[in-house]
């Protein structure tokens, strides 16, 4: 077959860094070839300065020259938005009197709503945006510290909007039918005291046991119609925040990847971009500002150390890459072997604390350790395992970025196969009546020691840390200890670790996202007070730490694994018949088929044949048609990128061209009217000569 060649070709480095172009050409490209291009008269009023009021006292900018789009954008365009000086912007203003007589009073009027519109649009959204809570904190966290950190108070705050958006559709569904229905009459009274101590709000027992924190609160009442009663109205609150949830979580992340995919590799993001537009400019501090300057300039040298060791690797032997291979394969046992132990930590934890709790006589200290043990082991791994793989990864004889993936990668799966494990042996110990109360318990007390440990953390460790370097700087214990720094990846690992118990137990523990809300207002004050106080600035800046789709992916297998749990939970375990709404042989299944039997036969049949395997076959080819749309949308949006890639390389190829055929024609002109005088009769046909030779 014939071969296709493109149509454009882009340039290659070394032919853009050779130039054949005069000092006399790079005159004229500059000052004739430039000012009389459409595109430079189409940004001339987005110019500032002298050169716009210039263009707007000379009338150089012309309607003629801009597009359709242009023209319409000018005349739309606020004055006060137009980057023009004063003299600029009154001519502009007669120039719209002029229009508005021309074109009529309709035309005219509804070019002024339309201005009046975007003011009023900008006015709110500038209003709307200085409501958001904690704006004034993240931009002097911002400015102290650049854009990294910030990103990490920002993902802190999507998750408070979460969960608020949680605690409304709780209190919709199932606290507001539970308060204006009631209860059954068998109800435990609401009071604390009898046997109720103060441990019962750190172990979620007795008092709490009965409040409408747990499931087992929960009951039928007075509700109680065919397709609107309370277990139907629960099991719909737990369902849309799950979904919802899922919504907001892939739109995020699709939206990053997009970002992420566009400005990927096609584009030489270390050096141009860093170059041009790297500055952070809510920079305020001159400390900061020589951080994010050095920050710049680390990264130039991670790119640079990334180059040399891509020629490092290609330069390897046959015998270095089976030593490397097997120094590898020994490192990734030892990994594995860490987290096998960290698993049958956590599980000897969970018998141990299932097994000890029942026996009774312990003294209240001991009964709360062991109560707290599974959380204990969950956080003590969870704190100390991925500052080890930190450390192990820089062995592996990895590029610098490809050290923090795997470091990451390793950390993702231990703290979501860690709460998985904990889920799988507790599912395994689960012998109690009201097993959902129980369930609900342990979720309880992993937030509530998590906060605690975030507590500790903060003001018993990293605070007198950074006050004994502060006051005694030259000791030998404040140089062991060493300078603080805010890892940015394993924070956003532990929100994520967080949110995810949160959806796990949000169906045996309504109230837990409430909790959780409270619980991230909290530690956004105590991450601060981290930040600001205990904390400097990481000298060397990771690319993947500044990555929010990796981030977000993360709280999408979270989600995934807390959607798993819920449903396993209802198919292979039958409800309580001692506590919840779903007692008295009542199921999930029985609670849906009773209301869609209560419905009209065609809802029946088309409700039965969504829910059948039937169904699956035409769904499946709908997904495939679906998914081929849009894998065939991405090529043909690629292809297109690329060439505009090509045409604009080839455009300024064009440029490049014609800027030497107009130089050249100017020198030949030029020394054609210096001719001497004793050759006047030879001075035409000279220069039909100078011109047939510019020319060709």
């Amino acid at each position: 077959m014939e071969e296709h060649r493109p149509v454009f070709m882009r340039l290659q480095s070394d032919e853009s860094d050779h130039s054949t172009l005069s000092t006399d050409s790079c005159v004229y490209h500059q000052t004739e070839i430039y000012d009389q291009l459409p595109s430079s008269q189409a940004a001339r009023p987005r110019q500032s300065g002298w050169e716009a009021c210039e263009a707007g006292r000379g009338g150089t900018l012309q309607h003629g020259h801009l597009s359709r789009g242009a023209r319409d954008k000018a005349s739309t365009q606020p004055l006060r938005d137009m980057a023009v000086c004063i003299q600029g912007k009154r001519e502009a203003r007669e120039r719209r009197k002029l229009q508005i007589r021309n074109i009529g009073f309709w035309e005219s009027w509804k070019r002024s709503q339309s201005i009046n519109r975007k003011r009023v649009w900008s006015q709110v959204g500038e209003a709307m945006s200085g409501l958001l809570p904690w704006q004034h904190v993240l931009h002097t966290i911002g400015g102290r510290f650049g854009i990294g950190v910030k990103a990490y108070f920002v993902f802190l705050r999507y998750l408070v909007f979460l969960n608020l958006l949680h605690c409304g559709i709780i209190g919709a569904f199932i606290l507001t039918p539970t308060t204006l229905y009631g209860r059954s009459n068998s109800s435990e009274p609401l009071t604390f005291g009898g046997n109720d101590t103060v441990l019962d709000f750190f172990l979620g027992s007795g008092f709490l046991e009965r409040s409408p924190v747990f499931f087992g609160f929960y009951t039928r009442g007075s509700l109680n119609l065919l397709c609107l009663n309370t277990p139907l109205l629960y099991l719909t609150g737990v369902l849309t925040i799950l979904f919802l949830s899922l919504i907001m979580v892939v739109r995020r992340t699709t939206v990053g990847f997009k970002h992420t995919w566009l400005l990927g590799k096609g584009y030489s993001v270390n050096m141009s971009y860093k170059i041009f537009c790297g500055w952070d400019f809510t920079i305020q501090d001159p400390a900061a500002a020589s951080l994010k300057h050095s920050f710049i300039r680390n990264d130039f040298k991670l790119y640079l150390e990334e180059q040399s060791f891509s020629r490092r690797e290609a330069q390897r032997t046959l015998v270095q890459w089976v030593r490397l291979y097997l120094l590898r394969f020994i490192i990734n046992s030892i990994v594995l072997s860490l987290l096998g132990g960290a698993f049958c930590l956590i599980y000897f934890a969970t018998v141990t604390s299932q097994s000890e709790a029942q026996k009774s006589g312990h003294y209240w200290l001991v009964s709360l350790f062991l109560q707290y043990l599974p959380p204990i082991a969950i956080t003590l791994v969870n704190l100390v395992l991925p500052h080890i793989f930190r450390k192990i990864s820089s062995f592996e004889d990895y590029s610098f970025t490809m050290q923090v993936n795997a470091t990451l990668v390793r950390s993702i799966f231990l703290k979501l196969a860690s709460l998985g494990i904990y889920l799988f042996f507790l599912f395994r110990t689960n012998n109690q009546l009201c097993w959902e109360n129980q369930f609900g318990k342990e979720m309880y007390k992993l937030c509530i020691f998590d906060f605690l440990a975030s507590f500790c953390n903060t003001f018993l460790l990293n605070y007198p840390r950074k006050l004994l370097q502060e006051s005694y700087p030259s000791s030998w214990l404040a140089r062991l200890s060493g300078k603080q720094r805010f890892l940015i990846p394993f924070n956003v690992l532990d929100l994520v670790h967080n949110q995810t118990v949160s959806w796990v137990g949000v169906y045996y523990c309504p109230l837990l996202p409430l909790l959780e809300t409270v619980k991230l207002v909290a530690t956004f004050y105590i991450k601060k007070f981290t930040v600001l106080r205990c904390c400097v600035a990481e000298q060397r800046m990771l690319r993947a730490s500044s990555s929010s789709v990796l981030f977000h992916f993360m709280l999408l297998l979270g989600l995934l694994m807390a959607v798993a749990t819920l449903g396993f939970n209802l198919y292979q375990f039958s409800p309580s018949s001692a506590c919840g709404p779903f007692g008295n042989g009542a199921s999930v299944f029985n609670v849906t088929d009773v209301c869609v039997d209560s419905l009209p036969s065609a809802a029946q049949n088309a409700l039965r044949y969504l829910t059948s395997e039937a169904f699956a076959l035409p769904l499946i080819l709908a997904e495939i048609v679906i998914l081929t749309s849009y894998v065939s949308r991405r090529r043909a949006n690629q292809k297109a990128i690329e060439r505009l890639k090509d045409m604009l390389v080839m455009s300024s190829s064009d440029k490049r061209f014609l800027v030497k055929q107009h130089a050249t024609l100017l020198r030949g002109r030029k020394k054609t009217q210096t001719a001497p005088a004793g050759t006047e009769e030879d001075s035409p046909a000279s220069r039909r000569t100078a011109l047939h030779t510019s020319e060709e």
